[in-house]
């Protein structure tokens, strides 16, 4: 009755298990101290495998047979300090019957925190219960006190004051009717997604069942990455250049080097080009409103990464694109929206985000951010807690400091991207946003949003947030005015969260109510999170 089984779910990739197995070690010891200091002993479900150097699950087939070897009935924690692909846990997890808590470290450089929201939210759209937690040392009043709750009653009570349902809210009217209005028009019009593979990074979450997206009048073009490589293939070097010189003119600064195993190169580039041109063609041929690459699996063995060409796909001013037939430039002067790692989610969100912020005449670029990390600032000016937002593919020139001229490329982490590939990196402009998740509970599909404001941190205070995270990719310093770090963790079901800015506080006010107003018009459960 006393004994806790612990399991570590991590990566598919063995370089990633490797190099995140001390920090992993360091957390599980501070965690399994907290738990003995209850009284409680603490098994843990296997063991270290000395021919991989790691001691994670790094696959469903393994993930199985640890399940396998746990009493049906006992308590499990899953410790996570780590990126971890759910599927490798998840069949265990959906069939265990003793309780079950997530925890995870609280730390950019070892994204623990990244993981579990994405394995909560898988374990939320399969109605398999479970408790959450979160911690840096493991020791504080906070972690220790809702530990105990767990460990005493298999369930932990969470602060959700910050969160209120779409009919407890007044919704003005203006905004109300423009929802009602665009929803009865995607149901009528119809819109297709374009999926390239689905499944991205072991996100069971951001798999959107087709009877769930169908009566939104949105449907599902199911593409192969195989097609998308195949389809780079045909672009000559030519027009690839042509991209690339426009990428030049506008100002993007490429950080080049010598080696092509760990360096930036320009050939990496010109394919990423050739696949930002195959992209949208293949956009246009099969009608699709928003794509969805996979981005790290699949592409990653042939190919550099996507990430830049998604960032440049969600920008309204591009490189333009023509029809081999016709010569017709393609989606001209605006976005193609990508949804990033394949998140039909964050797809459905986007495609609503695009047609409610034309209609009010805001920015339309949007994209998805992984909710990285996070800690307080303070200065003479800025006194709150600062959210890192941080994402390899998808973010937008227009969401940065200076555009494109604030815009640069660095060559991806090789643990990750063998191959290489420029990111599309920039420092995002201060101002105000409107976040959202569009996600799964209880088999509906669900909404939330809220209002953000952009702020602009010292150099210092940015570059150090870089290096605690990853400095090769886009960064978001957003504040989450009336909801606490402990409160976005708690009710947040997904890694990821959208974005897109408006001119101002009140124009932010008015296209969170006429989204919020589409989504609950379409059927989504809506809720409010924050001060608005």
């Amino acid at each position: 009755m006393n004994t806790v089984y612990l399991v570590a779910n991590g990566d598919l990739r063995l370089s990633a298990n490797q190099m995140c197995e001390p920090a992993q070690a360091a957390m599980e010891k501070a965690l399994v101290e907290a738990i003995q200091r209850e009284g409680f002993t603490v098994k843990r479900a296997h063991p270290f495998d000395e021919k991989k150097r790691h001691g994670f699950i790094d696959s469903q087939k393994m993930g199985i047979e640890v399940f396998r070897s746990i009493p049906k009935d006992a308590p499990v924690v899953v410790a996570e300090s780590v990126w971890q692909y759910s599927q490798h846990v998840l069949p265990g997890l959906f069939a265990h019957e003793g309780p079950l808590l997530t925890v995870a470290n609280w730390s950019g450089t070892w994204p623990g925190l990244v993981g579990l929201l994405n394995l909560n939210a898988g374990l939320t759209k399969a109605g398999v219960k479970y408790s959450s937690l979160w911690s840096e040392e493991f020791r504080d009043k906070f972690f220790v006190k809702k530990l105990r709750q767990w460990l005493a009653s298999d369930k932990i009570n969470h602060d959700a004051s910050h969160v209120m349902k779409y009919k407890e809210v007044k919704i003005p009217g203006e905004p109300r009717r423009l929802g009602e209005r665009l929803a009865s028009a995607l149901r009528e019009q119809q819109s297709i997604l374009g999926v390239f593979d689905e499944g991205c990074m072991g996100m069971y979450n951001a798999i959107v069942p087709d009877e769930l997206a169908s009566p939104l009048g949105i449907f599902k073009e199911r593409l192969s990455q195989s097609t998308l490589y195949a389809r780079m293939l045909t672009i000559p070097d030519e027009e690839a250049r042509q991209v690339y010189d426009w990428l030049i003119n506008k100002g993007v600064k490429f950080h080049y080097g010598p080696n092509e195993e760990t360096d930036l190169t320009e050939p990496q580039v010109i394919q990423q080009c050739k696949m930002y041109i195959a992209a949208v063609r293949l956009a246009a041929e099969f009608g699709c409103a928003t794509i969805g690459i996979q981005y790290q699996q699949g592409l990653k063995d042939l190919c550099p990464a996507s990430d830049l060409v998604e960032g440049i796909l969600n920008n309204s001013d591009r490189p333009p694109v023509r029809d081999q037939v016709t010569g017709e430039e393609l989606y001209p002067n605006q976005p193609l929206p990508v949804f990033n790692e394949v998140d039909e989610c964050a797809g459905i969100d986007a495609l609503i985000t695009n047609r409610v912020w034309k209609e009010l005449k805001q920015p339309p670029e949007t994209t998805l951010h992984d909710l990285r990390w996070g800690r307080h600032y303070q200065d003479d000016n800025l006194d709150a807690y600062i959210w890192v937002f941080l994402i390899s593919g998808g973010a937008p020139p227009a969401h940065f400091i200076d555009g494109y001229s604030g815009t640069s490329s660095e060559r991806q982490p090789p643990m990750y991207f063998r191959l290489g590939g420029g990111t599309c990196k920039g420092v995002s402009r201060p101002g105000w946003i409107v976040w959202s998740r569009v996600f799964i509970d209880d088999g509906e599909l669900c909404f939330d949003t809220g209002i953000g404001e952009v702020v602009k941190l010292p150099d210092h205070e940015t570059e150090d947030r870089w290096r605690l995270t990853t400095p090769q990719w886009p960064i978001m310093h957003a504040v989450l005015h009336g909801i606490t770090r402990d409160q976005m963790m708690a009710r947040h079901k997904s890694n990821h969260i959208q974005v897109a800015y408006t001119t101002d506080r009140a124009s932010a006010r008015t296209a969170m109510f006429a989204k919020a107003a589409t989504m609950a018009e379409l059927g989504l459960k809506v809720y409010f999170c924050g001060e608005f």
